[in-house]
């Protein structure tokens, strides 16, 4: 087989030659062949698609964090291209939900001798989530963190406390189908998976493959709420934290929320339509 690794040379802070080294010594005496490309951050997605038009690749793995992942998952869009994970990132929260290891040779393995499995993905605002997508607090976060360009644990740390400073509820309509319903919340997940990439499991039943997301509605900042998101899990008080299933949903805010989407900040939006394309992505998975 032929794999083709789409490499983010700047993901979670780490030199492109660690991973480079690793995968080709990796495949040096392997029946199988290896091809790297390095994003760039500007004309990648015309490089990748003229890549896999040339290559042909039997699958393409994805080196970085769930950016990148997100990226090349929407060049294989509508092929029947597999996608790996190599997690490079900082946090790498769809590479730990789906259990691949932190490893290069342990995350390598899983590429040749993991099996496919078709993913939903979210249809959001026109883009596409794997992982998680929310508005207002985390959203806000992820800006601040990628605009003041913070790394490791203290500049998160950094970022927590200027976003919780500046902390405001939304006031929603959420529109399910069936029901609509009203609601003030510091945040608003739409979440295909269970866990950030901190650990932090917001969606204790999430499933990436069972044809629905959930929808994660933080009404009360709590200390004890938010200690069970990083503990045992117990189950939320609804009161505080309320988890819808769902298919598709429109949200609508009162005022302009942050909005982001697997790790990337979007932008400041009042509406937002979502719903799930069931198993439209293949991955490779640990057995």
């Amino acid at each position: 087989m032929v794999f083709l690794f789409a490499i983010n040379p700047v993901s979670g802070g780490k030199a492109k030659t660690d991973w480079e080294t690793g995968i080709n010594n990796y495949f040096t005496n392997s029946s199988h062949d290896a091809e790297l490309l390095y994003l760039d951050g500007k004309t990648d997605e015309d490089r990748l698609r003229q890549k896999l038009n040339q290559l042909k690749p039997d699958r393409v793995v994805a080196v970085g964090g769930d950016g990148t992942i997100k990226f090349v998952a929407e060049q294989l869009l509508g092929t029947t291209i597999p996608l790996g994970v190599l997690p490079a990132g900082s946090a790498n929260g769809m590479a730990r939900e789906l259990g691949i290891p932190p490893n290069i040779e342990g995350g390598l393995n899983v590429l040749i001798n993991g099996v496919l499995k078709p993913t939903d993905v979210i249809a959001v605002n026109g883009d596409i989530c794997l992982h998680l997508a929310d508005i207002g607090l985390n959203a806000q976060l992820v800006k601040h963190y990628q605009q003041y360009n913070l790394r490791g644990k203290l500049g998160y740390l950094r970022g927590v406390v200027n976003v919780l400073q500046k902390r405001r509820l939304l006031r929603v309509e959420i529109n399910l189908g069936d029901e609509c319903i009203s609601r003030a919340a510091f945040m608003i997940v739409l979440a295909n998976a269970r866990m950030y990439g901190t650990g932090a499991v917001i969606n204790p039943d999430g499933d990436p493959f069972d044809g629905q997301f959930e929808v994660v509605i933080f009404r009360r900042l709590s200390f004890w709420e938010i200690l069970k998101l990083f503990w045992r899990y117990q189950p939320f008080d609804p009161k505080k934290i309320e988890i819808l299933p769902a298919t598709s949903i429109t949200i609508a805010t009162h005022r302009k929320a942050y909005f982001q989407i697997d790790g990337e900040y979007i932008g400041r939006i009042t509406e937002l339509k979502a719903e799930i394309r069931p198993g439209v992505l293949t991955l490779i998975v640990p057995e």
